[in-house]
């Protein structure tokens, strides 16, 4: 049985809005289709009439800065953001994130377009950018907007994207003198694509002390998570190993970890959340004075 009837491949956005508005039928967009086409091929998902390459049109394909803003367009492939000198500098986070997504294959085709229109609540991009906080560029038939990041989330695979919204970039702050980022996952050793947990740090320090710091971790809900009661102990504080500490037992109050047989038990999560904080933090903590 066919997955699709129709594969349009729009040079430019007013072109692909054309036939998410008109095209009858059902329609997706599509970029790497990592998740999308594996899902329709599973039965996961039911098929589409139409899907729409948005590849070729130039505004999702930028990676540049512009003004005092980092610029990555939702159809970059990860292996490109991965490979980037300025993502490794303003979004390290995002970097270690687009390094470690799926294998070189997956990496060359994903794209965080897809990550995020998805809304897995433990996707490897998506924490980072939870983290980061970027704004989202989304346009519609009417309205070119921005909106934060968490608001695009609705549940596991449920996104608040309308059928006629296309995510066309990110917009991330440069960093600044003092600030930094990291991220970091544990894996089943067994070989499973699905992390355990997933864990995100940025911050700003002054001297030896942490002014600001923003913490992201999956899955921890049905959408991606920030721990802001957590990071908040941080601020105004050294990173010693107590405040550390601390910090982990207020994220284990803050999530909603649940067993699952693909990834791992509730418990199990409870144990290793500290220690996989200790290691992204103290990463981007080292990369704080690099800036």
């Amino acid at each position: 049985m066919a997955h699709w009837k129709h594969y349009y491949i729009p040079q430019s956005l007013a072109s692909a809005l054309e036939v998410l508005q008109h095209a009858p039928g059902t329609t997706r967009l599509v970029a790497g289709g990592t998740d999308l086409l594996l899902e329709i091929q599973q039965g996961h998902h039911p098929p589409v009439d139409n899907l729409v390459d948005v590849n070729q049109i130039p505004e999702m394909q930028k990676l540049e800065i512009e003004g005092e803003k980092l610029i990555i367009g939702a159809a970059v492939p990860l292996k490109k953001i991965a490979n980037s000198e300025m993502v490794m500098l303003h979004a390290s986070a995002l970097h270690d994130a687009s390094e470690l997504v799926g294998g070189p294959q997956v990496r060359n085709t994903a794209t965080l377009g897809g990550n995020v229109s998805h809304a897995l609540p433990a996707a490897d991009g998506m924490i980072a950018l939870m983290a980061l906080q970027p704004d989202v560029v989304i346009i519609s038939p009417s309205e070119s907007k921005k909106v934060l990041i968490q608001s695009i989330f609705k549940g596991p695979g449920q996104s608040t994207l309308t059928p006629v919204e296309i995510v066309t970039e990110f917009q991330l702050n440069l960093a600044l003198e003092g600030q930094a980022s990291a991220f970091g996952r544990i894996m089943r050793p067994q070989g499973v694509a699905l992390p355990i947990l997933n864990l995100a740090v940025w911050l700003q320090r002054a001297g030896d002390k942490i002014q600001q710091c923003r913490i992201a971790v999956g899955p921890a809900g049905p959408v991606p998570f920030l721990c802001t009661d957590a990071a908040q102990i941080f601020c105004g504080q050294e990173p010693t190993p107590q405040i550390i500490e601390e910090v982990g037992r207020s994220i284990l109050e803050q999530v909603h970890y649940r067993t699952s047989p693909r990834r791992a038990t509730a418990e199990y999560r409870n144990h290793i959340t500290a220690g996989l904080l200790n290691e992204v933090f103290q990463k981007a903590w080292g990369r704080s004075f690099l800036q």
